[in-house]
């Protein structure tokens, strides 16, 4: 509880919708084959859902899921029931999770992403009728440990002092 709490500038909506573009474009990137490369905008639909849920909802996440459903080739609707979830549970959670250290958030994020996964994954199965192995799951894992540098990255313009006086603390 010695951690300090800084007083945020509000957040450019440029920002937010840049961030989810640059979301975007990496899970367009053609690594999807590789086991443990998170899902960006996902992971991304679930900070802002926590940090702006006035400004990222869950009208976002359906579209993006539908973007993400276009770009996969998959049965349109499931990355948009997935994120739209996945939103809902982040906008749900968002006043706890701001009062954990970073670490405990990203044990929160960890079982809303799995969720997602496990939304898709129903969904796949009961279409096609396969079932991926358990490393279909490293994914969320390694999402939940990219938390901190998330938080870090897309916090930082926030934090900025908008008149540097180094006489005051804030």
């Amino acid at each position: 509880m010695n951690r300090p709490h800084y007083i945020l500038l509000p957040v450019s909506p440029l920002f937010i919708a840049f961030s989810l573009f640059c979301a975007f474009l990496l899970n367009l990137l053609p690594w999807g084959h590789f086991v443990g490369v998170p899902d960006f905008v996902a992971l991304l639909l679930v900070f802002w859902g926590v940090h702006q849920p006035r400004k990222v909802g869950i009208g976002t996440a359906f579209v993006l899921g539908l973007l993400m459903d276009v770009h996969d080739s998959t049965l349109l609707g499931e990355n948009a029931l997935a994120y739209t979830l996945l939103s809902y549970c982040a906008i749900m959670l968002h006043r706890r999770m701001l009062w954990f250290p970073i670490w405990t958030q990203a044990a929160h994020v960890f079982p809303l992403l799995a969720m997602a996964q496990l939304v898709q994954l129903i969904v796949r199965f009961f279409v096609s009728g396969k079932f991926p192995d358990w490393f279909y799951f490293v994914e969320s894992a390694m999402a939940a440990v990219l938390w901190p540098l998330t938080s870090w990255l897309l916090l930082a313009p926030q934090r900025r002092a908008v008149d540097k006086d180094h006489t005051r603390p804030i």
